[in-house]
């Protein structure tokens, strides 16, 4: 019930203004978000590289409805790319086709993943898609096999929740796709993703297994320490050793582990959220862990 009000408020539109304008709600919110401007997302990689941990660069706001947003992404995007290139960081970005104008002009979308992917590849910096709700994911597999034939080393983020994800990545096997699999955090009906805890976890379990057969340099992007150790376990079976593979974790969320999992000899990467647009993003991450909630509920009584 709880996941199902966050996820509601996560698209709340008066909800949203109220919490933004609180300066209570707008500091709490950091545990969990950069900051809004792309020099405190760097400040952060820069932390997390100085303790072995890499990062990945996203600007928050998706669903762009015009041109002229769409430029602005872009221009964010390739900023944070060269940005990324001129300090020597440990960075990858991570970006999202909507606000490059999917759901805008699909022809501007194409040229601008084409203009963002060939900067990068020229300073070396690595670009990871984002998986938004059901409703893009056919065009998105599409515009990722398009981008990954020029530029293999483009990852993909992919949803365990959904049930068309199996077929998806049987699709796009040839490819020997990098993936970043993910449990999923949009609200979806039944007949498109699974609901409950433990169809979510067994089919993240079975992807798994299907990216150490057929995948490139997979990452897993959970904080769920089931999935983490089986994860492991299913690399070792594969024969593949913990820099062969690399886990993800959402800024501000499992410190511990992460170093921990450093100290162990794993590739660590931490997704660190900036921008404006962060209100969707945090009532997401706070559906998906109910301990989010109750920090963010302390943050805002001060305690």
């Amino acid at each position: 019930m709880v996941n199902r009000v966050l996820v509601w408020a996560a698209a709340n539109p008066k909800l949203q203004q109220q919490v933004t304008e609180n300066p209570i709600a707008r500091r709490a919110a950091h545990r969990f978000v950069a900051g809004e401007q792309l020099q405190e997302a760097l400040e952060a990689a820069a932390e997390l590289n100085s303790h072995g941990i890499g990062s990945i660069l996203d600007l928050l706001g998706e669903g762009v409805e015009d041109l002229s947003g769409v430029g602005h992404a872009v221009a964010e995007y390739e900023e944070a790319t060269q940005a990324i290139a001129a300090r020597g960081l440990n960075s990858t970005i991570s970006i999202k086709l909507s606000q490059l104008g999917q759901t805008v002009d699909r022809g501007a979308c194409v040229a601008n993943l084409n203009r963002i992917l060939d900067r990068a590849q020229a300073l070396g910096v690595l670009v990871e898609v984002d998986m938004e709700d059901s409703s893009l994911v056919p065009d998105t597999l599409d515009l990722f096999r398009e981008a990954a034939t020029a530029h293999p080393q483009t990852r993909l983020a992919i949803q365990a929740m959904l049930r068309r994800t199996p077929l998806d990545l049987e699709t796009l096997a040839p490819l020997k796709p990098r993936v970043r699999l993910v449990k999923g955090a949009y609200a979806e009906p039944i007949q498109v993703a699974h609901q409950g805890k433990a169809e979510i976890r067994a089919q993240f379990k079975y992807l798994t297994d299907w990216l150490f057969r057929h995948g490139s340099d997979p990452a897993f992007g959970t904080h769920d320490d089931e999935l983490i150790a089986y994860a492991r376990r299913s690399a070792a079976a594969a024969g593949r050793g913990p820099q062969e593979f690399e886990f993800q974790f959402l800024y501000g969320i499992r410190r511990d582990l992460q170093q921990r999992l450093v100290d162990q000899g794993h590739r660590v990467r931490v997704y660190i959220p900036f921008g404006s647009a962060w209100y969707p993003y945090l009532t997401r991450r706070m559906a998906e862990r109910p301990a989010n909630l109750a920090f963010f509920l302390r943050a805002l009584a001060g305690r």
